[in-house]
Formats: structure tokens, C-alpha cells, sequence
């Protein structure tokens, strides 16, 4: 929590504009625990699908934060957000005016935030991620960490330097059965461990490319930020129409296109990677050489990737291969035996894939035995969250001053990867990669994929860093 004295919030905020000011925090107990000093104080930015069923309340059940702004470029989105906020801490007996901005930077403004929980596109990562921590505040953010490998360098080095409390949305490093199937790999036993097999969905084609008129409520020009301009379609950016649960349940348009995500390879993969680095011990490097392949649609305005096959090659001699027909999960092979590790039957979104049958278990292995010897006293111990839970792993990590389970840096090289895998699936051929100088050796064609073009005055390009 930061230490810095706090100013009085102003009772002033209503919807999206420059004119708004910042809440009085008011807890109906003013002295001691729940004293508005004692709180650390959250600006949520995004309020969509994944921010009212994830980050939203997995920020407010926790009493040690107060919740005190969000924003989006969506102004329907933007009041359903207050409103979400306002109605919990009405029912707890806190009085507290939630402020709402269409511009996050107008709420980073305020000395009195502590922390932005960010719940964007994939397009909108990094610009808040960097603003934030160049204001040295403390930051959640939704995977994957960036778009290009260019983004993820800028943003781990820039949260490191100025020492922010930082964690990603990989929740599954808070799941007990991932860190135990890790633990288990790491201290061998499964004997040496030679490959990693991970299955992820994939995404259908499809998608209207019949332009029709921007909603009034959406800042569409701010929604596309660094990407180029391009026509309004009904599926291209998210649901408009309905009930809250029917513009909030089916996944967003946004997800198949390329130019706002990378499809499931960094959608699901950024998840299935980084637990399979954290049983790799090589969460602060990568690959050494990549391959891939993968259908891509021909028509229709969703273009990210079909049905695919990936392999990677690390320094430790492990081979990670991703693949659209092995079950949701990560199996890990050692010389001994394996783990197959996955959610299980649990979903986070209600479009989340579970698999079926014996694959639906969330901890498997050639031997159960496996799990039942405990740790020894000199055995590697990862990091357990508290009480399983992933936000207040980054709550508590704010409060100590100590790292989360994930860092900016293992974020960076989680996402890395399946943006490796990719750039290989786009180019069709073997890559060779250095993970030090985070260059492909000889293909500048390869290369060139490392960043991209960015629309004025959005990018981070265009961002003053200092």
C-alpha cells in the first residue's frame, strides 16, 4: 500500500467527461481497519465481459481495497461498471460516489490511486500498463501481457524499474492442482523431464463484414487506439443489444481478429504456457527454435487462426508442443512417467471449453503415488496464493511489498512464446530464436513481425516514457 498522504476525494463524480472529479470515501466505520487511509484504492479500467465476471468482484470482495473509479470508451458499458461498483458498496453500508471516465488517464491523474485493474482488449494492454507504472502505481492486468514481443519488452522493463506490485490475469498460478503438478515436475518426479504437451481450442471463421452505423455510446475511434481504421461491423468489436447478461455472456467479435488479438493462441495459450514454464523452470527465458503451421480463414472478418500444430525447442533439451487436438490441459512427459494438469470441469467465462471424459479430471498422472509422497524439507516450494484466490494474491503482494505469484518479467516471456509460435504458424516455416537479445537469428522477415505500425496518438511509440 502506498504511504504518501491521502487528500480528501471530491463528491463530485458522475458519467463519462473531462469535468469529473474523484468520490468521498465514507466507510460507515470511520476509524481504525476502515479508515479511507487504510484502503487500497482501485481504478478499474474495462468494464466488459471479463471485468464484470472476473476482476470486478474479485477486486470488491476483498475488504482491504475500495473500488473507487472505473472507465471505458463504451458509455453504456461505463454506467453498467458504476452501477456494478456503486450497488456493493451500497449493500455493504459504504458510502462511496464511484467516479466514471471514458479516458483512463484523467482518473491516473489522482495521487489518492494505488492500483488499476485493467480488463481491456489485448490492443488496449500496454498503453495503461505503462502509464500506470510510470505513475508508480501497482497493476492488474488481463492476459495476455502485450501484442507484439516490442510491447512486452517495454511494459516488464518499465514495471520493474519503477518497482510496481504487479500480476496477470494467468489465475491458474493460483490453482492448487497447477503449482502442485509444477512441484511435482520440478523436483523430479517424473524423472528428466523432456516434453510438454499442451491442448488449447480453437476459433470458428466467420463474422459480418457489412459496415453499419457506430453505436452513439462507443468512442469507436478510442476503442481501435494504435490499429488502423477500419469499418464498424455488428461483429466486430462487442454486443451491444439485449440485457446486461446478453450484451455481457457471448464472447466479443474482437477476440478472432487479428489486428485486437492473436486468437487462442495467445488467448488460451498465454494461460497453458505459463504453466507449463513454471514446471519448465524457464519462466525468465525462451525457445530456442520454433515451427508451426495453422489454417488461417480465406473470408469473412474473423482472421485469426484455425486448426494449428506448434513446437518449440528450449536450451534445457524440453521440447513444448501445442496443439488443437490434445485435450485442454498440459501434460507434462518426464523419463518416469507423466501429469496432466487442467481446469478440470471449473470455467471461468461461460464459453470456456471443459474437456470430456478422463480428461476432464483437473490432476492425472501415470502413477497417483506421484502426489501422495510429500515434499521434502530441501524440495522446491512454489508460491501458494492465499486461500487459492488470484486477486488477493496481488492484494497481499501490494500490502507486503513482496512479489505476486507472477511477475511482469514471466508475463513477458509466457506470452513471448505463443507469440513465437504465432509468428511461425503465420510464415509457415522453422524459426530460429535467441531469448537473450529476443531476435530471430537471420529472418528479417521473421523480425519485422516483432512489432507493429501504430495509429497516432495511440501506441506506445508514442507515449512519453520518462
Amino acid at each position: 500500500m502506498t504511504t504518501q498522504p491521502r487528500r480528501s476525494f471530491l463528491k463530485t463524480a458522475g458519467l463519462a467527461g473531462a469535468t469529473l472529479g474523484f468520490p468521498t470515501i465514507i466507510p460507515s466505520r470511520v476509524l481504525g481497519a476502515d479508515a479511507p487511509s487504510k484502503k487500497i484504492h482501485v481504478v478499474q479500467i474495462g468494464c466488459g465481459r471479463i471485468a464484470r465476471g472476473m476482476d470486478i468482484p474479485g477486486v470488491l470482495r476483498h475488504d482491504a481495497t475500495r473500488m473507487v473509479a472505473v472507465c471505458d470508451v463504451d458509455s453504456l458499458r461505463l454506467a453498467d461498471g458504476k452501477d456494478m461498483v456503486q450497488s456493493h458498496y451500497q449493500k455493504k453500508g459504504v458510502e462511496l460516489e464511484v467516479g466514471a471516465y471514458e479516458d483512463y488517464r484523467e482518473a491516473l491523474q489522482h495521487k489518492d490511486i494505488d492500483a488499476v485493474s485493467i480488463s481491456t482488449p489485448d490492443h488496449w494492454h500496454a498503453e495503461p500498463i505503462i502509464a500506470a507504472a510510470l505513475m508508480k502505481k501497482d497493476i492488474y492486468v488481463q492476459k495476455p501481457l502485450t501484442m507484439t514481443i516490442e510491447e512486452g519488452r517495454a511494459v516488464s522493463d518499465i514495471v520493474r524499474k519503477n518497482q510496481c506490485m504487479f500480476q496477470i490475469g494467468s489465475q491458474q498460478r493460483s490453482g492448487g492442482q497447477f503449482r502442485i503438478a509444477c512441484e511435482m515436475v520440478r523436483n523430479g518426479r517424473i524423472g528428466k523431464l523432456h516434453t510438454v504437451k499442451i491442448g488449447l481450442p480453437s476459433d470458428p471463421s466467420g463474422g459480418s463484414i457489412n459496415e453499419i452505423p457506430v453505436p452513439p455510446n462507443l468512442n469507436f475511434d478510442k476503442w481501435l487506439g494504435c490499429t488502423p481504421v477500419v469499418p464498424y461491423t455488428a461483429d466486430l468489436v462487442h454486443h451491444q443489444a439485449g440485457s446486461v447478461q446478453e450484451r455481457y455472456g457471448p464472447r466479443p467479435g474482437w477476440l478472432r481478429i487479428e489486428s485486437y488479438c492473436l486468437g487462442m493462441i495467445t488467448g488460451w495459450g498465454s494461460h497453458h504456457v505459463d504453466i507449463g514454464h513454471w514446471g519448465m523452470d524457464t519462466e525468465l527465458t525462451g525457445p530456442i527454435a520454433v515451427d508451426g503451421k495453422a489454417e488461417f480463414p480465406k473470408s469473412g472478418l474473423w482472421n485469426v487462426h484455425g486448426p494449428y500444430h506448434i513446437e518449440m525447442s528450449y536450451a534445457n533439451g524440453v521440447t513444448m508442443v501445442i496443439d488443437h487436438k490434445f485435450p485442454n490441459g498440459i501434460r507434462f512427459e518426464g523419463s518416469d512417467g507423466w501429469i496432466f494438469v487442467t481446469r478440470g470441469a471449473e470455467r471461468v467465462t461461460s464459453s470456456d471449453p471443459v474437456p470430456a471424459g478422463n480428461a476432464a479430471k483437473a490432476l492425472q498422472a501415470s502413477n497417483m503415488d506421484i502426489f501422495r509422497t510429500p515434499l521434502g524439507e530441501n524440495e522446491i516450494r512454489l508460491h501458494e496464493s492465499p486461500n487459492g484466490d488470484h486477486h488477493l494474491d496481488w492484494i497481499t503482494s501490494m500490502q507486503t511489498r513482496k512479489p505476486a505469484v507472477t511477475n511482469a518479467e514471466q508475463a513477458h516471456r509466457s506470452t513471448s512464446a505463443c507469440i513465437l509460435g504465432w509468428i511461425a504458424m503465420k510464415l509457415g516455416r522453422k524459426l530460429k530464436w535467441d531469448p537473450v537479445n529476443e531476435r530471430f537469428d537471420g529472418d528479417e522477415a521473421a523480425n519485422a513481425l516483432l512489432s507493429r505500425p501504430e495509429r497516432a496518438p495511440y501506441g506506445i511509440s508514442h507515449m512519453k516514457k520518462s
